[in-house]
């Protein structure tokens, strides 16, 4: 199983990787969402993203190397998982409409059990469903290009809080959040493995 996470400047401890912040990316650059070659390009919509994403045509880059990678192996891939911050949410296919997947009993239930596993360490309560009835609809979502192009078991975690710290969460939240969602991830990851498709 290989499974696609987009990362972050950021890691589990909270600070920055070497050499990882690129000094333009503190410069406003344009919010949205567009497509580059296909595939979904969401640019930050806050200061605190933007300090995460680098330059514009760096991150152009490396979203046209993530599809281009997902594409060749779509064979082989059977999860996608993109992690964003804030809400608390386990959201699966569809964001851009209202209707369902065509695998959405199988994806709630996967969501909902990953949800159950991550709550068992902290406490913490995570609401699962598809993108456009769980929040809004949004057009430009990863999981949603995953899912269509094939990786049937693609869902897009929006982390810890839900509203208090918004995308400054305290550093002291930072490794509970880790610990918990990767009891989530392993979650999804075992079940995927005795449902290969």
């Amino acid at each position: 199983m290989a499974t696609t996470l987009p990362t972050r400047a950021t890691g589990c401890g909270g600070k920055l990787a070497p050499g990882s912040l690129d000094p333009a990316a503190l410069e406003p650059i344009p919010t949205g969402t567009s497509t580059l070659a296909g595939a979904p390009l969401e640019l930050p919509v806050t200061p605190a993203v933007t300090l995460s994403v680098g330059t514009v045509p760096s991150l152009r880059l490396k979203v046209k190397n993530v599809a281009d990678f997902i594409r060749r192996n779509k064979s082989i891939i059977k999860a996608y998982i993109t992690v964003h911050s804030y809400s608390q949410l386990l959201l699966f296919p569809y964001s851009y409409t209202y209707d369902l997947a065509a695998d959405h009993s199988e994806l709630l239930k996967v969501a909902q059990g990953a949800s159950a596993a991550l709550r068992s360490l902290y406490g913490t309560r995570y609401t699962s469903g598809p993108g456009a009835a769980t929040i809004y609809p949004a057009a430009g979502g990863s999981d949603d290009w995953a899912y269509d192009l094939g990786v049937k078991y693609s869902y897009t975690f929006e982390l810890r809080d839900t509203g208090r710290y918004g995308f400054l969460l305290p550093e002291s939240q930072i490794k509970p959040t880790c610990e918990e969602t990767m009891l989530a991830v392993k979650y999804i990851a075992a079940y995927v493995q005795k449902n290969l498709y």
